[in-house]
């Protein structure tokens, strides 16, 4: 609840002639993953898809080499499409079309783009291919954008007859109408047949221009963040799904007939059309350094089958010397080995890469730290100049998370990359968490986090942890969101920063706050004393306690033997189950015995007290996962969700609930459930105590203490640059609050350029535009009120305030 009795007025007083703290430079930056369709069909801007025919069973199940492609027969014709590898264009690109035609004309093969191909009138479309005459006497190849039913055709072009050997054929099509939902098509005349490869449809219309370019729409979005860097391509993407998977550099920079394509860990292809050129290429177009994550030796722990695997012994050597050439080939002169390969993609002036990435959310083994060391010594060695950033693991707390400490530091590594999705109550409840870290330790950089929420509590709750990360800018060295893009009806992953389909870009909640936090960076953290600031509700005592019983997705089971009552004494049978509610799914029950699927029966006011029990038999009768118990603390913050048998039941793990985001307590038991068998499962809470227990053995016992929620935040800094003063507040409350703000040694008014989002909590962002934006205003008084669920962003001239000498030069130059 609110304050019954909020302060009459906040006083922010900032010491605008202190020295202060030294900010990263490169706080604030982007983080890309060819996640949720980000790449091919999203950023990276070809319509055609599976465009080399290399789409197979590895990508999904259902897919194979000619999938978005059909064979066109019109008016009566006759032919056929096949594949073939023999002979490719390339061995990295071993698949092509094999078309044929019995008849004069009317054969060809039609592709259906990435849920359709948007086109729009009076635009330049570029389209190339390669083409070899198998045999007979085929004529000029026709390349046509259509309507989806071939009714209509928008724009073609010759592209010449097919010769004897592989020869690259272009044209241009200007479309002459504007269709969101097109296809293109190519046609012979024959008899004959005719092999084709590397088929393309490109905008000319691409972000700032590129050949083989970024979709300029997207990009723009990501450019209007501003960030200091972008790192890429992942994130799981790098070290890949078993050692096979790996994400190797060297093989995408050169010709795109040359680039080995592969399966994406997230379940579609890589044609790796967009590379490591275009990655490096679109950071220096939008002014962000490149920040390339190379695996560590290791590919993914979660690895189907093999789990984390190093790269064998022998091959060490030689992947060593791969990730040196990667600085090379950034760095290196245009007449050296690898900056020759930059050069004569169009690039002759070194790029500047002053980071690198090695591993990714590695479990911190003997095999990854081996390889890790070989790779880190390496480029101390031959490449001092270059920032290696280790990993931490996936997690904020846990056994990896400490072994990753503890081996930065042992190793010297500079920069740490840690990963924090949580709840925004997480956020608000770790915000001082930086205030602890080791000045004198590796910097941190969060390479991945988010809310958990594309709404206004999540939005608002990243705008506070941004306001914490700023404040300890000395340590924090980089932060990114993630993920960056989805694809309407291609995500993997929620949340995310920008949304998308073929024809509209949405960006979200969150997306304003990071490009607020951005376009107001500065580069020294000043004091700031706030007197009388909002403070979160006291936390009430519950003596009332619910308990709700399911399954995991696609899982049925059966429950009986309910029983509740306080802790150390006997618990009595529950009510029976047609008593309980039923919350989602489908549940029938027989005499004492539920039996069903979904998120279960729910018994509101199960139990009664300041500590309770409750236990439960339960046995899995068919499907992927196991059960989920869920059950309320002892006080009105706390609900939990014990999962056994989650993560497609390969663990068992406890979480507490805040707003509708499961945070995991402890590590996980990787554990799964087993069908057809009784399990005797238990539950205690004891004030903020909670045990659970598998047929008599403990599996967690967890004190579930927190910090209070910061919930009313504000940093200062100073823009040596451009000469202002930044305040930002971030009020997670309901209430408004008069704020004065003093900028202590101010002569004169002062005034502020104000940029504020507000938005209420439940107020959602995704395929749609954001239910709030930023409004932008000016101020002329010291007082503002700050409304309820607010992130405020106040710039002000402050240079006769500022000591301007060289200690304050220096420390804005510190990183």
């Amino acid at each position: 609840m609110p304050d019954a009795n909020p302060p009459a007025e906040t006083v922010v007083e900032v010491d605008t002639r202190a020295l202060g703290r030294a900010i990263s430079t490169d706080l604030f930056g982007a983080f890309f993953e060819d996640l949720n369709y980000a790449a091919d069909g999203g950023l990276y801007a070809e319509l055609v898809q599976n465009r080399s025919f290399e789409y197979s069973p590895a990508d999904r199940p259902e897919w194979h080499s000619l999938t978005a492609w059909e064979l066109l027969e019109r008016d009566g014709a006759a032919g056929s499409l096949t594949v073939a590898t023999d002979d490719p264009l390339h061995p990295a690109n071993p698949h092509y079309a094999v078309l044929t035609s019995t008849t004069v004309e009317g054969v060809g093969l039609c592709n259906e783009g990435f849920d359709g191909i948007p086109v729009r009138a009076g635009e330049a479309y570029d389209v190339s291919l390669f083409a070899r005459l198998a045999e007979g006497a085929v004529g000029p190849v026709v390349a046509r954008i259509e309507s989806r039913d071939g009714e209509r055709v928008h724009g073609q072009a010759e592209l010449g007859p097919p010769g004897g050997s592989w020869r690259r054929r272009t044209a241009v099509i200007t479309s002459e109408v504007t269709d969101p939902d097109a296809r293109f098509t190519l046609a012979v005349t024959g008899p004959g047949t005719v092999h084709l490869d590397l088929v393309s449809l490109f905008p000319q219309n691409t972000f700032k221009g590129r050949a083989n370019g970024l979709r300029a729409d997207l990009a723009q979005a990501i450019a209007d963040l501003k960030p200091r860097f972008l790192r890429f391509p992942g994130g799981c993407l790098a070290h890949g799904q078993g050692l096979g998977n790996m994400y190797r550099w060297s093989e995408t920079v050169g010709p795109l007939h040359e680039r080995r394509q592969q399966f994406n860990i997230w379940h579609y292809h890589q044609s790796m059309g967009l590379g490591y050129f275009e990655y490096f290429q679109f950071c220096e177009d939008i002014g962000a350094k490149p920040v390339p994550v190379v695996p560590a030796g290791v590919c993914c722990q979660n690895s189907e089958v093999t789990g984390q695997a190093g790269l064998p012994d022998e091959d060490m050597g030689a992947y060593v010397a791969e990730v040196l050439a990667l600085v090379e080939w950034a760095n290196g002169p245009a007449d050296s080995p690898w900056g020759a390969v930059r050069a004569a993609a169009g690039h002759p002036k070194p790029f500047g890469l002053e980071y690198l990435g090695v591993g990714n959310e590695d479990t911190i083994t003997d095999t990854f730290r081996d390889r890790f060391s070989r790779i880190h010594d390496a480029l101390r060695e031959h490449h001092p100049e270059i920032t290696v950033i280790g990993t931490l693991g996936p997690a904020t707390f846990g056994e990896d998370w400490e072994k990753g400490w503890a081996f930065a530091r042992e190793r010297n590594v500079p920069v740490v990359d840690e990963h924090a999705y949580k709840s925004p109550r997480w956020l608000l409840e770790n915000s001082r968490r930086f205030d602890r870290m080791d000045r004198e330790g590796p910097h941190l950089y969060i390479g991945e986090y988010g809310s958990w929420c594309n709404d206004g509590r999540g939005a608002l709750a990243e705008a506070l942890y941004m306001i914490a990360m700023e404040r300890n800018g000395d340590v924090v060295r980089m932060a990114s969101y993630a993920p960056l893009l989805a694809k309407r009806d291609h995500t993997q992953w929620l949340p995310d920063l920008i949304y998308f389909d073929n024809t509209n870009v949405w960006t979200t909640l969150n997306y304003h706050v990071q490009q607020m936090h951005s376009l107001n960076s500065g580069d020294t953290a000043l004091p700031v004393t706030v007197t009388g600031a909002p403070q979160a509700p006291a936390v009430q005592v519950s003596d009332r306690h619910d308990i709700r019983i399911g399954t995991g997705s696609d899982t049925r089971a059966e429950f009986t033997d309910v029983f509740c009552g306080p802790v150390g004494e006997e618990l009595v049978p529950a009510p029976e189950f047609h008593n309980w509610g039923t919350q989602e799914g489908t549940w029938g029950i027989d005499g004492a015995t539920a039996a069903g699927s979904g998120a279960g029966l729910l018994l509101t006011d199960a139990v009664r007290g300041t500590s309770y029990a409750f236990s439960v038999r339960a046995r899995k009768t068919d499907g992927v996962e196991g059960f989920v118990l869920c059950f309320t603390g002892t006080t009105s913050d706390r609900r939990y969700r014990w999962r056994l048998g989650g993560w497609g039941n390969r663990a068992t793990w406890l979480q507490r609930v805040d707003d509708g985001v499961g945070e995991d307590l402890g590590e996980r038991v990787l554990e799964g459930v087993a069908s057809g068998r009784w399990y005797d499962l238990r539950v205690e809470v004891d004030g903020l105590r909670v045990r659970c227990y598998r047929d008599g053995a403990l599996l967690h016992d967890v004190e579930d203490v927190r910090p209070d929620p910061e919930v009313f935040a504000v940093s200062a800094v100073r823009d040596s640059v451009a000469g202002d003063v930044i305040v930002k507040i971030a009020n997670t409350t309901p209430d408004p609050v008069t704020v004065r703000l003093r900028l202590s040694g101010a002569e004169g008014t002062t005034g502020y350029d104000r940029t504020m989002l507000t938005v209420p909590p439940d107020a959602t962002s995704r395929y749609g535009p954001a239910p709030a934006t930023p409004a932008h205003d000016r101020l002329t008084a010291p007082v503002c009120v700050v409304p309820g669920h607010s992130f405020t962003v106040l710039r002000t001239d402050a240079r006769l305030s500022m000591r301007v000498d060289s200690q304050i030069t220096d420390r804005g130059r510190a990183w």
